[in-house]
C-alpha cells in the first residue's frame, strides 16, 4: 500500500464544502435555554454584592447565578495532561465565577433565559458593588516592591514561576562567558550587543466562538457538547469544578471551527455544566461573543525579552543570555509552560561555544489571561533569537545566512536539559532552498545601501520545534478499530479534528498499515468521553506522531486478527462454512493459495503466509489474490462454529521526541513615509520528516504563514495600562490580516525520514507560524538600517523608527 505520502482528499471535505458538517451549534435541541455571562466593569478588587431586583423583570430569565452561588472548589483550566506528582499539577487558581476580581471583564455572574435577547437584556440590568484596587496591568508594576499579591491565597507576589537555565559547563553564566570570551580572544576581537526585543498580546480569531451546551440525562450525568480540542481534559476540569466524580461528566466534541490553543483551555464548559445543573438540567447553551472571545478567554503571551550577546568579529557566537518576562494576566491557565518553552529554544537554536544563561518570568497581572497558541513560546523564542542573530550578523558585517549555518544547532544535537534529539536533521537543506528560491546571494548585497522613499529588501528566520511534549509531560492515546460486515473499517480516535486534517491522516494511516482501502475506511469524527478512546487531545503538534503512534499498533494488531481468521478459514473445511456462500470462494482461494507457496494439502495456512492488500486478503507478496476482507469479516460475524467480532484497541504511551526545523525568506518593499511594508515574495521551507498528506501540509503551513504575517505587521490586543480595559477587542479595531494583505505563500519541504516517528513523521501544525515577523524585521533591517525591535511592525512604530534614523 502507498497511501501514507499521498495527496488524498480530505475525508471531511464534502461535509464542510456542502453545510452538512454538524458543529456544535448545529445539534442544539429545541427547546434549549440561553446563558449570559455578566463581566466585572473594574480590573483589581472585590464584588460585594449584587442587585438583581430589575435583572429578574426581564420576561423570559428563568435563574440568575452569581460568583456568592458556584461551589466553592478552585480548578485548572490547563489543556495539560494531569499529574500525579502534586509539585507538577496545573495551577487551581479560579472557580466557576469569581467574587475575587483580576482581570477586566472577569466571570462575576450569568444569566439563564429562554432566549438570547432576554439574557442580555437581564446581564445589563444587573447592578454590582465592587471594592476596587488598582489595576496591575504590565509585569513591571505586577513585580514591583511592594506590589500586592493578585492571588494571595497562593502566592507571596505576583510571579507564578521563575526558572533558571544553562546551556554549558556547570553553573555558567553570562558575566563568566564574556569575561571569558575577554581573556581568551581580548577586547579587539570580540563584539557584545545588548538589546530589548518585545512581543505582543494577540489573539487567536478562530472563525468559530467557544460554544457548548449543557444538559443532565435521566441517569443524572452531566453532559455537555462543546468545541474544544481537549475534550477528555475537559472532562476532568469540568468534575474539578463541580466538585463531582469524573465518571457523572461526559463530554461530546463534534467538529470544530479552529482553535490555535485557545480551545486547548477549558473555557465556559464547567460553567455552561453548572448553568444547567441550576435549572434542573434542562439544556442550556452558552456562546460568548466575539468581543469576550479576544480579551475573555484566553491570549498568546506578551513577553518582553532582554537579550546579550558576545560574539568573535569572524562570526562564531561564543555566548548570549536571555531575561524573559511573561505578561501571563489575570490567571494561571498554562502558567509557566510557555515562558520556559520560550527560553529553551531560545538557548536551543544556537550553538554557544562558552554557554547560554536563560532566565524565565510569569507573572500574573490584572489584564487579559494569556494561555496556549499556535508555536506555545517558540514565536517569541524565534524573534529575540532571529532578531538577535540579524542583529550580530550586521554588526560584524557578515550575511545573515553565511552567519546562521556557521552558529545554528547541528546534525544529531542533543538537549541537555530533557534529552530531545535531532533525530534527522534537514536544517541546513531547508536554508540552502530558501536561499535559492528568494535569491539571496545576488539580493541581500544589492539591498544594504539603497536611498530613495521605497526601498526593498530581503530577510530570514530559523526555528526548530519539538514533537509533543515528553519527556517535559505525560504523552499517551489510544485508538480503536472495529471491523464492520463488509470488511469496512470503523476507526476511532480520542485526538481531535479541529479543521487541521488529522481525520484525513488517520485514515491514510490506517490504511496503509491494515491494507484496507483508504475509501473503506470511516473515522468518527465526533469524540465523546464516554466511548472514545483516550486521548489528551490536539496542541504540541503531537497527534501524526503521538497518536498516529497508537493507530499504527492498533492497525497492526487490527490486521493480525483479520489475517488469523483468514487462515483459520482456510485451514477448516467446517461445516457451517461449507453451507456457506463463500465455500467455493474459500475453497478455490486455497487451492491458488496452496499452489503459489508449493503447500502440500494437508500442510496448515499461516497467518504469515497471508497479506491484505486494497482490502483483498492475498498471499504474502501481493499475489494471488485470494478474496475479500469482507468475506473474511461476513463469515467471522455470523459463523455458527466460530463468531468473533474482531477488533482492536491500543494505547500507546510515547517515551520518544525529535525536532522538526525551518526557515523563512522573505522579500518587502518598504514605502518609508508612509511606513508601509509589503511582501513580495516569501517562502517556508520545512524539515517536518516524511509527509502523510502534502496537500494538506502545505495548507497547514499557508495557514501558519498567514498568522506570522499578522503577528509581525498588525495585530495586537491594547489594554488601557490605568483601567486594566481592553481597546480594541473586536474585528474592526484587531487587525488580522485579509487576502488583501496576503501575497502568494511558497512551501516546499525536505523530507527525510524520522526514525523515532510511526511513518517518519514529525511535527507540522505550529512551526509555520513561527518564523515568519522576524524574517520580515530582518528585511526591513536591510532594506533601511533600522533594527524593529517591537513587533508588530506597525506604520506608526516604523515611522517613529525611521524618523530616529533620520529617513524621514
Amino acid at each position: 500500500m502507498n497511501i501514507v505520502g499521498q495527496q488524498m482528499k480530505r475525508v471531511d471535505a464534502y461535509g464542510k464544502v456542502t453545510g452538512e458538517a454538524k458543529y456544535t451549534a448545529d445539534l442544539e435541541p429545541r427547546d434549549i435555554l440561553h446563558g449570559r455571562v455578566v463581566h466585572s466593569t473594574i480590573a483589581n478588587g472585590r464584588v460585594k454584592s449584587f442587585d438583581l431586583t430589575e435583572a429578574y423583570k426581564v420576561p423570559g430569565v428563568v435563574k440568575i447565578v452569581t460568583c456568592f452561588d458556584v461551589p466553592d472548589c478552585q480548578f485548572p483550566t490547563a489543556g495539560h495532561p494531569w499529574s500525579v506528582e502534586t509539585k507538577h499539577q496545573d495551577i487551581c487558581d479560579r472557580k466557576l465565577l469569581n467574587e475575587r476580581i483580576r482581570l477586566y471583564g472577569d466571570d462575576i455572574a450569568a444569566i439563564v433565559a429562554e432566549d438570547e435577547v432576554a439574557a442580555s437584556q437581564a446581564a445589563r440590568l444587573v447592578k454590582v458593588e465592587y471594592e476596587e484596587y488598582e489595576p496591575i496591568v504590565t509585569v513591571e508594576a505586577a513585580m514591583a516592591e511592594g506590589a500586592p499579591p493578585l492571588h494571595p491565597d497562593l502566592r507571596k507576589d505576583n510571579v507564578i514561576v521563575h526558572s533558571h537555565m544553562t546551556m554549558g559547563a556547570s553553573g555558567f553564566t553570562y558575566k563568566e562567558g564574556l569575561k571569558k570570551a575577554e581573556e581568551t580572544y581580548g577586547q579587539e576581537q570580540i563584539v557584545a550587543i545588548e538589546t530589548e526585543y518585545d512581543t505582543p498580546r494577540i489573539s487567536h480569531c478562530h472563525i468559530e466562538l467557544p460554544v457548548s451546551w449543557a444538559y443532565v440525562d435521566t441517569n443524572g450525568k452531566i453532559t455537555v457538547v462543546a468545541s474544544t480540542q481537549i475534550p477528555h481534559i475537559v472532562r476532568r476540569c469540568t468534575a474539578q469544578a463541580l466538585g463531582v466524580p469524573i465518571g457523572r461528566v461526559r463530554i461530546i466534541k463534534p467538529y470544530i471551527g479552529g482553535g490555535f490553543g485557545n480551545k486547548q483551555d477549558v473555557l465556559y464548559e464547567p460553567l455552561n455544566a453548572f448553568l444547567s445543573l441550576s435549572v434542573g438540567g434542562r439544556p442550556v447553551r452558552l456562546e460568548i461573543s466575539r468581543e469576550e472571545t479576544i480579551s475573555g478567554t484566553r491570549t498568546r503571551h506578551a513577553i518582553k525579552g532582554l537579550c546579550k550577546a558576545v560574539l568573535t568579529k569572524e562570526g562564531r557566537v561564543l555566548a548570549r543570555q536571555l531575561d524573559a518576562y511573561a505578561n501571563n494576566g489575570g490567571y494561571a491557565s498554562h502558567g509557566h509552560a510557555i515562558c520556559a518553552n520560550c527560553g529553551n529554544v531560545f538557548k536551543d537554536l544556537y550553538r554557544d561555544e562558552l554557554g547560554a544563561e536563560i532566565d524565565c518570568s510569569t507573572v500574573y497581572t490584572s489584564s487579559p489571561t494569556a494561555g496556549a497558541m499556535r508555536g506555545y513560546g517558540i514565536p517569541q523564542a524565534a524573534w529575540f533569537a532571529e532578531c538577535l542573530a540579524d542583529d550580530m550578523a550586521w554588526a560584524i558585517g557578515m550575511d545573515p545566512c553565511e552567519f546562521r549555518i556557521k552558529n545554528c544547532m547541528e546534525d544529531g544535537f542533543v538537549d541537555p536539559a530533557n534529552g530531545i534529539t535531532f533525530h534527522s536533521y534537514g536544517l541546513k537543506k531547508c536554508i540552502e532552498a530558501g536561499r535559492k528560491h528568494i535569491r539571496w546571494d545576488e539580493k541581500w548585497n544589492a539591498y544594504r545601501n539603497q536611498t530613495g522613499p521605497v526601498r526593498k529588501g530581503v530577510g530570514m528566520a530559523i526555528f526548530c520545534y519539538k514533537t509533543g511534549v515528553h519527556p517535559i509531560s505525560l504523552e499517551t492515546a489510544s485508538a480503536r478499530m472495529v471491523l464492520n460486515q463488509d470488511g469496512s473499517i470503523q476507526l476511532c480516535m480520542g485526538a481531535t479534528e479541529i479543521g487541521q486534517g488529522a481525520d484525513t491522516v488517520f485514515t491514510q494511516m490506517a490504511s496503509e498499515t491494515t491494507g484496507i482501502s483508504y475509501d473503506q475506511v470511516y473515522i468518527v469524527s465526533t469524540q465523546d468521553t464516554d466511548t472514545t478512546p483516550f486521548d489528551t487531545g490536539a496542541y504540541a503538534s503531537r497527534q501524526t506522531y503521538v497518536s498516529g503512534m497508537a493507530l499504527k499498533k492498533c492497525a497492526e494488531e487490527f490486521r493480525h486478527k483479520i489475517l488469523d481468521y483468514a487462515a483459520y478459514m482456510l485451514n477448516h473445511d467446517i461445516t457451517d462454512l461449507s453451507k456457506t456462500v463463500y465455500a467455493q470462494i474459500v475453497k478455490d482461494a486455497g487451492c491458488r493459495l496452496r499452489e503459489a507457496l508449493g503447500l502440500h494439502k494437508d500442510e496448515e495456512v499461516t497467518e504469515d503466509m497471508l497479506d491484505i492488500v486494497n482490502s483483498k486478503v492475498v498471499v504474502c507478496g501481493g499475489a494471488p489474490e485470494l478474496f475479500d476482507v469482507g468475506v473474511v469479516a461476513d463469515t467471522a460475524f455470523y459463523s455458527l462454529e466460530r463468531s468473533v467480532h474482531i477488533t482492536a484497541e491500543v494505547t500507546n504511551q510515547c517515551k520518544q521526541n525529535t525536532f522538526s526545523s525551518g526557515c523563512c525568506f522573505v522579500e518587502i518593499e518598504v514605502d518609508i513615509p508612509l511606513g508601509l511594508v509589503t511582501v513580495t515574495d516569501i517562502i517556508n521551507v520545512h524539515d517536518s520528516g516524511v509527509l502523510i498528506n502534502p496537500q494538506t501540509a502545505r495548507a497547514q503551513v499557508h495557514g501558519g504563514m498567514s498568522m506570522g504575517l499578522g503577528y509581525g505587521l498588525s495585530e495586537e490586543l491594547l489594554v488601557d495600562e490605568k483601567t486594566g480595559k481592553p481597546l480594541n477587542n473586536n474585528l474592526l479595531d484587531y487587525k488580522i490580516p485579509t487576502a488583501m494583505d496576503t501575497p502568494d505563500l511558497n512551501v516546499e519541504f525536505i523530507q527525510l525520514e524520522d526514525p523515532t516517528g510511526p511513518y517518519g513523521n514529525k511535527s507540522l501544525g505550529e512551526p509555520p507560524a513561527i518564523p515568519v515577523a522576524p524574517a520580515i524585521r530582518n528585511a526591513i533591517l536591510n532594506a533601511t538600517g533600522v533594527h524593529m525591535d517591537v513587533n508588530p511592525m506597525t506604520a506608526q512604530r516604523l515611522i517613529e523608527k525611521f524618523k530616529e534614523k533620520g529617513l524621514i
